[in-house]
């Protein structure tokens, strides 16, 4: 194991990088996540999400690795009506720019495997969570006012699915697709359910033994109202098989925070 802190954009860090550790397979988790703030700063999203994502991906070519795998998004499936998400579904209109930011990661993987015969294989993740969780995040932000007495904010009047997915659950993919390492592929990296918001906070309330307080509030621009991943595909190519569902799955989150910070 070798840690080197940089800036994928960085042409010459990532070179230097790349020159010395001579990866066999690329694993790119970097980028710049979050629907809401793709609104507020567009300018970082271009930065890491395509230009810092060309850079990876034109020196995987250049040193001749054997696959990259990468962390796409169910944000790229935008506008779409017909649930589950299917990877076989148009991708045409994404809702936000984060989720034109990973469709466009797509495209040029297609590009490359198509051009040079590289294998890339995009990963569309499903609304990730579990201990060491991103803190801009729902189920974080919700845990956090909760214990501090404050209300929480909930979007569309709770009217809202999301297909809540276990880090475990994520990882257990991710490893089949490094060690499937097909040449042009995309899955869904999701549970196959989409949970009620309300349900979640709910459950929130249980574990943490306090009562929400609740400001429910209309939909926010780029969001949309429900994400459910249809799997059977990432069935078949990758064995993936997730089995820890919210109800087990925040249990465990909660306890984590209750550890971390000291609540």
């Amino acid at each position: 194991f070798k840690f080197e802190k940089g800036d994928i954009t960085s042409v010459d860090g990532m070179t230097s990088i790349f020159k010395d550790f001579l990866p066999d397979i690329v694993v790119n988790l970097a980028a710049q996540p979050g629907v809401r703030y793709s609104l507020e700063n567009p300018y970082v999203y271009v930065d890491s999400n395509i230009n810092g994502f060309v850079n990876i991906i034109e020196l995987c070519k250049d040193y001749g690795v054997q696959g990259l795998i990468y962390a796409s998004s169910s944000s790229v499936y935008g506008k779409n009506k017909k649930t589950p998400f299917s990877v076989f579904d148009d991708v045409s209109k994404p809702r936000s720019l984060y989720g034109a930011s990973k469709r466009s990661n797509e495209l040029i993987s297609h590009a490359y495997s198509d051009l040079y015969g590289l294998h890339t294989t995009g990963l569309r993740y499903f609304t990730v969570y579990g201990p060491y969780y991103r803190p801009d995040m729902a189920i974080h932000i919700f845990s956090k006012k909760i214990f501090n007495g404050e209300k929480i904010s909930v979007y569309n009047n709770g009217n809202m699915k999301r297909d809540f997915t276990y880090i475990d659950d994520i990882i257990h993919g991710t490893r089949s697709a490094i060690d499937k390492n097909y040449s042009n592929e995309i899955f869904n990296l999701g549970n196959n359910k989409n949970e009620k918001l309300m349900d979640l906070v709910h459950i929130l309330e249980e574990q943490i033994g306090i009562k929400a307080k609740i400001n429910f509030e209309p939909i926010k621009p780029g969001d949309v109202v429900e994400t459910h991943a249809d799997i059977d595909y990432s069935i078949s190519k990758l064995g993936y098989c997730p089995n820890i569902d919210i109800s087990e799955g925040i249990p465990i989150f909660v306890k984590w925070y209750k550890e971390y910070y000291n609540v």
